[in-house]
């Protein structure tokens, strides 16, 4: 068994999924695969299971019975991997949004001596970011500045959702514990091992918007990104988990 996983949460990603299948296995470094997988209507979990004879012991599935948003459906693939000893996990969206050739090098760096290692739009102040409009560009970018500000992560993509981590990090900042759901898990989880003193790193990749499939994006999620990150920084001046 690999030491390397990647975990990709579905919903109705049927456009997406069987080439990024073929392109994680196809990279220099084994890397297993374990999608989660929302019921999605339009038959992802169907065509996972469909390629895992070709790819035996490498690619997985974990099926859940309803959409319940992106944090429980990593947070359940965490435990998942944790319980079958895989070393260096990694999250990544489905839509090609990260590019798939520098999941090695994430990893690198947390071989390197990185605890974490962050696939950054905004390191170094560059904006790295493709097919985006400018309105949403500056909107993220800004968000993540706002992120630092609130709660003193020194992290220039505070809101990246293409992370590796190390085993230990993810058994020991509390996973069962994690409020948050949508795009503030992302932020919760940078927070949480900020603050049990774990390194973070930040490795420079360009992030192409999706082109096939239909984006997850809601206001509902931003509002929570927005507010909760106040709520995270009150919480650890009152000394809560």
């Amino acid at each position: 068994m690999s030491p390397y996983l990647v975990i990709i949460p579905t919903y109705n990603e049927i456009e997406n999924i069987d080439r990024m299948i073929h392109t994680v296995m196809s990279l220099e470094k084994n890397i297993d695969l374990l999608v989660v997988d929302d019921n999605s209507p339009d038959g992802t979990g169907s065509a996972v299971k469909s390629l895992m004879p070709q790819f035996p012991e490498r690619l997985h599935i974990l099926e859940r019975t309803e959409k319940n948003g992106l944090g429980t459906a990593y947070i359940a693939g965490f435990h998942w991997a944790l319980s079958k000893g895989y070393e260096y996990i990694c999250e990544m969206d489905c839509d090609f949004s990260h590019p798939v050739d520098q999941l090695p090098r994430l990893i690198e760096k947390c071989e390197n001596g990185a605890d974490v290692c962050v696939g950054s739009r905004y390191v170094g102040g560059v904006v790295n970011v493709v097919n985006w409009p400018m309105g949403r560009v500056l909107m993220s970018y800004y968000a993540s500045k706002y992120v630092q500000f609130v709660t003193g992560l020194n992290i220039a993509d505070t809101t990246a959702g293409f992370v590796c981590y190390k085993r230990k990090v993810l058994e020991n900042i509390g996973l069962d514990d994690i409020k948050f759901r949508g795009y503030a898990f992302q932020i919760e989880m940078k927070f949480r091992t900020h603050r049990k003193g774990y390194s973070i790193s930040e490795h420079p990749i360009i992030f192409t918007d999706r082109t096939a499939g239909t984006s997850k994006m809601s206001t509902k999620i931003f509002r929570e990104a927005l507010f909760g990150v106040l709520e995270l920084k009150i919480k650890s001046w009152l000394g809560r988990k």
